[in-house]
């Protein structure tokens, strides 16, 4: 398999998407059994589904663009540097700086991932449908179904927690303030999409959108200034290497299974 950096830049792209979708699919998978009620326990397994879904349609087109490889070996059989995933959909379900909030889940650092995320890929998504690519078109137009019901689903909840008790407000905040600057990568310049997409020209539509829903679910607007992570670059927090060493363990100590 080649290494991202001998290969063309519109396929790392799409390894680039595929990846984005299979990280946070997976990590939104670990409220599996864990939701807070039965029906968000539905729910997050679906959106999870949903990513999972994406990914698997991204990593398809993938190999039938460079040949000698599937799904199944662009998802289990590379190893951290080798994602491009954003940092931001790898971190656990927790903040890093309020410890009257730590939990293994804390569901407001999820909710505001998922929110923060959607808002962004709703825009993505929609560019994307013009895509020259046009299996990357259609991936787009089916995704773009299913992230406005992840977007409804995530703002309806950064609103109720966002707007209701006095915990409920500070871990929302909290998680606000915890996630903001890992947005700033997805912003920021690089050749990964510059022959697809131009990402700075969609801050300032995703900004007015995320700040809506902030301003009247009564939070404030965080900055997003501090260090520029680099996860689009293969360049990752610790927390990957233990996502991918729990995703890919039975596909590895199995390599030539078949299901």
């Amino acid at each position: 398999m080649q290494d991202s950096t001998t290969q063309p830049t519109a396929v790392n792209y799409l390894l680039h998407l595929a990846d984005n979708a299979l990280i946070h699919g997976q990590r939104i998978a670990e409220w599996c059994s864990h939701g807070p009620v039965l029906e968000e326990d539905i729910a997050m397994a679906n959106i999870g589904l949903d990513h999972i879904g994406q990914a698997r349609m991204l990593y398809q087109h993938v190999a039938s663009l460079i040949g000698g490889t599937t799904e199944d070996k662009l998802a289990y059989f590379r190893n951290p540097e080798q994602f491009l995933n954003y940092t931001m959909l790898e971190l656990p379900h927790r903040t890093a700086f309020a410890p009257s909030v730590q939990t293994e889940r804390n569901y407001a650092v999820t909710i505001a991932r998922n929110f923060l995320y959607a808002t962004l890929m709703e825009l993505v998504w929609a560019k994307l449908q013009s895509a020259s690519d046009a299996q990357l078109a259609a991936i787009a137009a089916k995704s773009s179904k299913e992230v406005r019901y992840h977007l409804r689903h995530a703002s309806s909840w950064m609103l109720r927690l966002g707007d209701g008790t006095a915990e409920s407000h500070a871990r929302m905040q909290a998680s606000l303030d915890y996630l903001m600057p890992f947005t700033q990568e997805w912003f920021a310049g690089s050749a990964l999409e510059k022959d697809t997409i131009d990402m700075a020209a969609l801050h300032g539509p995703w900004l007015s959108a995320v700040s809506a829903v902030v301003t009247q679910a009564t939070l404030q607007m965080p900055s997003d200034q501090g260090h520029l992570t680099r996860g689009k670059h293969g360049v990752h927090s610790e927390h990957l290497s233990y996502l991918l060493a729990e995703m890919q363990s039975l596909a590895r100590a199995h390599p030539e299974a078949t299901w």
